[in-house]
């Protein structure tokens, strides 16, 4: 979708950036995929410390349901990614761009001294949350969610690199290329029969044991300054 189409009223704040995210970023969009896009827009100044706020985030979703957008304000998805949400780490650092800035360009810059190794509790409890919904719905969709989350938690933890495509990461069971081509025939379809359990918990503890031994520090190295790119991006709508 032209992003330059959307309708004025769905976001009408300048975007920092839009990329996309879902099963297209993670590698194993099915057919009838819908298309997730992700992004930041900028409150002005006065919709931030006025007595009438602005929105915090912003959802529309296309008439035929194939392309929904959620854009958060930055100063709150900078607050996300002070709180080492993986989530919006991954948006940000999408390689699927559809709309970039130059301010962008600096949190992507930035984000390498934002890591941590506590990084690795998204992770660890994304994936449980979706082990569990498949073990509840038998679904392949989170069964995928799962081993996706894990690997890319894993691949963090070892290398200080965000990567979410399920086709590039290593070190999943050896079955699931077989996964991602069933999944590419319905967004919704059953898991084939198997006993999935030991292998997700394998990948469990070894995200665990690569917490552990990460390199990656504790504290994000450098949160000072994401603080002074939101206090002089704001000043700057204000002329200052």
């Amino acid at each position: 979708m032209n992003l330059a189409e959307l309708p004025e009223d769905v976001c009408p704040y300048p975007r920092v950036f839009v990329t996309v995210s879902g099963a297209h970023l993670y590698g194993f969009p099915s057919r009838d995929s819908d298309l997730d896009l992700r992004g930041v827009h900028l409150l002005p100044p006065e919709e931030v410390v006025g007595l009438v706020q602005g929105p915090e985030t912003l959802t529309w979703m296309s008439q035929d349901r194939q392309t929904d957008l959620v854009t958060h304000d930055l100063l709150k998805f900078c607050r996300l990614l002070r709180k080492r949400n993986g989530y919006v780490l991954e948006q940000l650092l999408s390689p699927l761009v559809r709309e970039t800035t130059p301010v962008h360009e600096e949190l992507i810059a930035l984000a390498p001294r934002l890591l941590t190794s506590h990084h690795a509790h998204h992770y660890l409890g994304f994936a449980r949350t979706q082990w569990r919904l498949h073990e509840k719905t038998g679904e392949l969709k989170p069964l995928l969610y799962t081993f996706r989350v894990l690997l890319t938690g894993i691949h963090l933890m070892r290398t200080g690199e965000v990567l979410c495509d399920l086709n590039e990461l290593e070190g999943g069971p050896a079955y699931l290329p077989e996964l991602i081509g069933l999944k590419r025939s319905a967004e919704h379809v059953a898991a084939p029969a198997g006993d999935f359990a030991p292998d997700v918990a394998a990948l469990l503890a070894r995200l665990e044991d690569e917490r552990a031994a990460s390199r990656l520090p504790e504290e994000p190295r450098d949160g000072a300054a994401l603080h002074d790119l939101v206090v002089r991006i704001r000043l700057a709508e204000r002329g200052d």
